[in-house]
């Protein structure tokens, strides 16, 4: 990953941490896969909170490939199948 992709993805994220803090959740970048597929983890109570999986769609995932439509998905390293968390 470059650094300028770095930097649009955090700023990505940035525009949605607001919304993830104030039920005391944040997420962070792990990787960038070869298909295009950023890896993060949730951090703070996105890590235990049942709605996790959705917000991680219909918010982060939404908000990443607004920004960046080379990104094709986003996936929990730390969200199992189930919609738990490992």
């Amino acid at each position: 990953m470059t650094p300028e992709l770095a930097q649009r993805i955090e700023q990505a994220l940035d525009s949605i941490r607001p919304y993830l803090a104030a039920d005391g959740g944040d997420v962070r970048v792990v990787s960038l896969r070869e298909d295009n597929v950023l890896l993060i983890e949730l951090l703070g109570a996105c890590g235990s909170c049942p709605v996790s999986p959705m917000t991680l769609k219909a918010g982060v995932e939404q908000a990443v490939i607004k920004a960046i439509p080379e990104i094709v998905g986003v996936e929990a390293v730390n969200l199992k199948e189930d919609g738990s968390i490992a």
